[in-house]
C-alpha cells in the first residue's frame, strides 16, 4: 500500500488545495493515472497515482493541502479495511517517518497493519517526467532528481537513458472546471460603503513574487524599432501560415529568435544572480519566459531550448501553452526554467512605454509595445514606417546602463535586418 501525498514540487510552493478527483472512491486505478487535481498557486497539478490498485480517498473537493499531507492510499482491499470512509473531512493526514504505514486521519480510524520494510524513495515528478521515463525505459525509482528538493526533472531522464532519445510529448491532461470566482463581502469603511475581496491563491503568488522583484536594484533602458520589414513579413507569412498549419502567427516568434540572437552576444542578460555567494551564473540555454494573461491572473510559460527551434516550432508553442494558461491546465514544468522574459504588452493595445516587474530569478524583462504608424527622417527625408518602441528593466546589480544599451542595438540590429528576418526557419 502506498499513500499519495501533497510534496514539496519546488518552486516555492507550500500550499494547495484539491480542485477535482478524477476518480471514485474505491475504485481500481493503475499505476501513473492522473486521479486528483490539485491547484496550487502557479498551476493545476495533476498527480498520478504511485501504484496500481484500489484507491481510498482520505480528503475530498475543496480540501486544502499542506506539504506532506495525505490524500489518499492505494492498496489491495484487505490493506484499506479499516481506513477513514469520510472523503470530506478537513482535519489533514500527516504522513508518519515510515513511507508504508499510513498516517493517522481520523481519532476514530483504526490504522491496519502494515508488515515493516525499509521506508521507499519519495519519487518527486510531474506525469510528463513519468511518461518520458516509461518511453525511455528508465526506472524513474533509480533517476537521481536535481530539481529542487531532489525533483526528477526531463534532463535528469534523458541523461540517464543516455541523452540520446528526443523529447517526449507530455500526457493530455484533463481539462479542470473554470472556478475563478472568489467570494466577496461587503463593508463599511471610512467614508463609505466598500467591497472586500479575497486574494486568490495565484493572486498570492503573484504578490509574494512581485515583493520579491521589487528588493532588486533596477534600471531601464527604452528604444525605437524601425518595424516595417518585421511586419511586411509577417503580413505575408500569416495567412500562409494559418492555412497550412492552423497557427496563429504573430510577430512574437520573430522577436524571441532575435532576442535570443541578443543575448548570445550580451551574455549576463542570459544568467541569475546568486546574492548568497556573490556570483553570476550565466546560462549556456535559452529558455525564453512570456508573460501570459489568464483568468486567475498573469503566469509566465516557458519556450524551453528557443535558440533550437524554429519560428513555427515557437508559434505553434506559444499558441498552445497560452491555451493551457487560459484553461489552467498549465503545468509546473511548462512554467519553470526561464532564462530571460519577454512581456508582449502591445498584445493588450500596451501604447509607447512601461516599466515591466523582473521575473526573479531573471535578471531583466523585456517589453514589446504597440506597434505603430510613426513619421521620422530617413536620408534628410520624411517618411512613415511601423516603429516598435520597447523597455528593457534590468539588474543593476548584473549590468549596467552601457550593457543594456549594447542589447538594445543588438535586438534592434536584428530586428530590421529584412535578411535575418527572412532567413530565420
Amino acid at each position: 500500500m502506498k499513500a499519495i501525498r501533497f510534496v514539496d514540487v519546488g518552486e516555492g510552493i507550500t500550499e494547495g488545495h484539491i480542485q477535482k478527483w478524477l476518480v471514485k472512491d474505491g475504485d481500481q486505478v493503475k499505476e501513473d493515472q492522473s486521479v486528483v487535481m490539485v491547484e496550487t498557486d502557479k498551476a493545476v497539478v495533476n498527480v498520478p497515482a504511485p501504484v496500481g490498485g484500489k484507491v481510498k480517498i482520505l480528503l475530498g473537493d475543496g480540501s486544502t493541502l499542506h506539504i506532506g499531507d495525505t490524500l489518499a492510499y492505494i492498496g489491495a482491499q484487505d490493506e484499506l479495511t479499516g481506513l477513514s470512509s469520510n472523503p470530506r473531512q478537513q482535519q489533514q493526514a500527516k504522513s508518519s517517518a515510515n513511507a508504508t504505514q499510513p498516517a493517522k486521519t481520523q481519532p476514530q480510524a483504526a490504522s491496519p497493519t502494515v508488515s515493516p520494510t525499509a521506508p521507499p524513495k519519495e519519487v518527486v515528478a510531474t506525469p510528463s517526467v513519468r511518461k518520458l521515463a516509461r518511453d525511455l525505459n528508465v526506472d524513474i525509482d533509480s533517476v537521481k532528481g536535481t530539481g529542487p528538493n531532489g525533483r526528477i526533472l526531463e534532463s535528469d531522464v534523458k541523461s540517464a537513458s543516455g541523452g540520446t532519445a528526443s523529447k517526449a510529448q507530455a500526457q493530455p491532461q484533463a481539462k479542470p472546471q473554470q472556478n475563478t470566482t472568489v467570494s466577496k463581502a461587503t463593508g463599511t469603511g471610512e467614508e463609505g460603503e466598500v467591497e472586500i475581496v479575497p486574494m486568490s491563491q495565484t493572486r498570492k503568488a503573484i504578490a509574494k513574487n512581485m515583493e520579491e522583484s521589487w528588493t532588486i536594484p533596477r534600471a531601464m533602458h527604452a528604444d525605437l524599432i524601425d518595424a516595417t520589414a518585421l511586419y511586411e513579413i509577417v503580413s505575408r507569412e500569416k495567412p500562409k501560415v494559418q492555412k497550412d498549419f492552423n497557427i496563429h502567427f504573430t510577430f512574437l516568434p520573430l522577436i524571441i529568435k532575435a532576442t535570443v540572437e541578443a543575448l548570445k552576444e550580451n551574455t549576463h542578460f542570459n544568467s541569475s544572480y546568486d546574492k548568497a555567494n556573490q556570483q553570476i551564473i550565466v546560462k549556456k540555454y535559452y529558455n525564453i519566459g512570456l508573460a501570459a494573461e489568464a483568468p486567475d491572473g498573469l503566469k509566465v510559460v516557458v519556450i524551453k531550448d528557443a535558440d533550437k527551434k524554429s519560428q513555427l516550432d515557437i508559434a505553434k508553442e506559444v499558441q498552445e501553452l497560452h491555451k493551457k494558461a487560459v484553461d489552467r491546465t498549465i503545468t509546473l514544468e511548462e512554467m519553470h526554467g526561464a532564462t530571460f522574459t519577454i512581456t508582449n504588452i502591445g498584445s493588450l493595445g500596451g501604447g509607447f512605454l512601461s516599466v515591466p516587474m523582473i521575473n526573479p530569478p531573471n535578471v531583466a524583462i523585456l517589453g514589446i509595445h504597440s506597434m505603430k504608424d510613426w513619421p521620422f527622417a530617413e536620408n534628410g527625408k520624411l517618411k512613415i514606417g511601423k516603429v516598435l518602441p520597447f523597455s528593457l528593466v534590468f539588474d543593476h546589480r548584473v549590468v549596467d546602463g552601457a550593457e543594456a544599451v549594447k542589447f538594445g542595438n543588438a535586438l534592434i540590429k536584428y530586428l530590421e535586418d529584412p535578411d535575418f528576418l527572412e532567413m530565420i526557419e
